[in-house]
């Protein structure tokens, strides 16, 4: 990857950005859920009522959540969500919009995450939903299965056993 990879601090007029990330996400995921008698107009809502309520867990529950957006040359390709705790780092969340995908930026975002792991004596955690293609990233990144919640698979990687 030859880009000019940063990150940097979301910032409210990064909504619109962000809701658009939440919304490909979502809609990759639900391409087979039946919306059954749910017009575009419902689904919209819907998707504007949780993407809501996604953002006011990490603004609150997670309030030490660090949220950055991906940089790529200096225009936005997605965002990163990292707790960092005592007993482990979290990866919350990393999404890219679908075209910076497949270029090597999400694992060199996580194994710098790793890097950082490593170096404290900690495992690096994430939650993946079931019907996410990134678990084969996450497989081939070493993460390894150690829960399931039947939604989402709870997948854990060194030092420690996880």
């Amino acid at each position: 990857m030859t880009d000019d990879l940063t990150l940097r601090p979301i910032r409210p007029e990064d909504e619109p950005f962000l809701f658009g990330l939440y919304v490909i996400t979502w809609e990759e995921g639900l391409e087979s859920f039946s919306w059954e008698g749910a017009d575009k107009a419902d689904e919209a809502s819907l998707l504007r009522l949780n993407f809501k309520a996604h953002q006011h867990h990490y603004a609150t529950i997670s309030p030490k959540a660090e949220q950055m957006i991906i940089l790529l040359d200096g225009r936005p390709a997605g965002s990163l969500i990292v707790i960092r705790a005592r007993k482990e780092i979290r990866l919350a969340e990393i999404v890219l919009v679908p075209e910076y995908r497949n270029r090597g930026i999400g694992g060199a975002l996580i194994e710098e995450l790793a890097g950082e792991a490593g170096k404290s004596g900690l495992p690096l955690r994430l939650h993946v939903a079931k019907f996410n293609r990134a678990i084969r990233l996450y497989r081939r990144l070493g993460f390894v299965l150690i829960g399931d919640t039947g939604t989402h698979f709870f997948m854990g990687r060194g030092p420690k056993r996880p």
